[in-house]
């Protein structure tokens, strides 16, 4: 077997594969090589999931294979992972606690140790890693801010388990981070503008306002918007 066949082998055995494994390094970099393998994973009905901003590489179904596959009932169900509501709120919650901080991090090419310093030169810095640049979120803070709109601690602590099994986080004793798939298979393009500008907007609006820094042409970034924010949030999907 050549290396795209063997590649795509693992890819779909293992789910994911960090951007450092030899074979998905030489993918990224050999246009010959990630031709081949997105033409043969096109053969059968999946596509190559890829973010700069992700320590991780996956796979998904294709468009044109969706339906045959799900069938109306799939592509018409709010998830296909068979998520209960509070599962899909908690997972919200999270992506936008540990992804739209992030995001800011790596795109300003501020890593936390930097943050505060003055940089002359912010954007020769090379693009942070998901493992530095990703806060973690600790669990009993989880509980005491969300607890309440997500079930309270049994279903909290179940829903995590789903989620990490699903490989959206990583669970080390008290603490919760970014897994694999969180910015992977999470469109960011889609969900930041439907929750900073959509489902937010009133509060975020709210939080301006009442910042005595606020300044009218310089709004507050995602890191400090999502964390209160995102009460709001989780209670709007629950509600719903």
């Amino acid at each position: 077997m050549d290396d795209a066949a063997l590649l795509i082998a693992e890819l779909l055995t293992r789910r994911w594969l960090p951007r450092s494994h030899p074979r998905v390094k030489r993918a990224l970099v050999d246009a010959e090589l990630f031709a081949q393998v997105e033409q043969r994973l096109a053969q059968s009905g999946l596509r190559w999931m890829d973010s700069i901003y992700a320590d991780h590489v996956s796979v998904a179904l294709l468009s044109a294979a969706q339906n045959g596959v799900m069938g109306d009932s799939g592509l018409n169900a709010n998830n296909n992972l068979e998520l209960p509501r509070d599962a899909q709120a908690l997972l919200i919650v999270l992506w936008a606690l540990i992804v739209l901080p992030k995001r800011e991090r790596q795109t300003s090419r501020v890593q936390e140790a930097d943050a505060g310093q003055n940089d002359f030169f912010p954007g020769a810095k090379p693009l942070p890693q998901a493992s530095v640049a990703s806060p973690v979120l600790s669990y009993k803070a989880l509980l005491e801010d969300y607890g309440p709109q997500l079930g309270k601690k049994l279903r909290l602590d179940a829903n995590l388990k789903l989620l990490e099994r699903h490989g959206f986080i990583l669970r080390r004793q008290d603490e919760i981070a970014e897994g694999p798939l969180l910015d992977v298979l999470l469109d960011y393009d889609v969900l930041a503008p439907r929750i900073l500008d959509g489902a937010l907007a009133d509060v975020l609006l709210r939080e301006r306002a009442a910042a005595p820094e606020y300044e009218p042409n310089q709004p507050l970034t995602p890191e400090q918007q999502a964390p209160e924010a995102m009460n709001n949030e989780a209670s709007t999907v629950q509600e719903n």
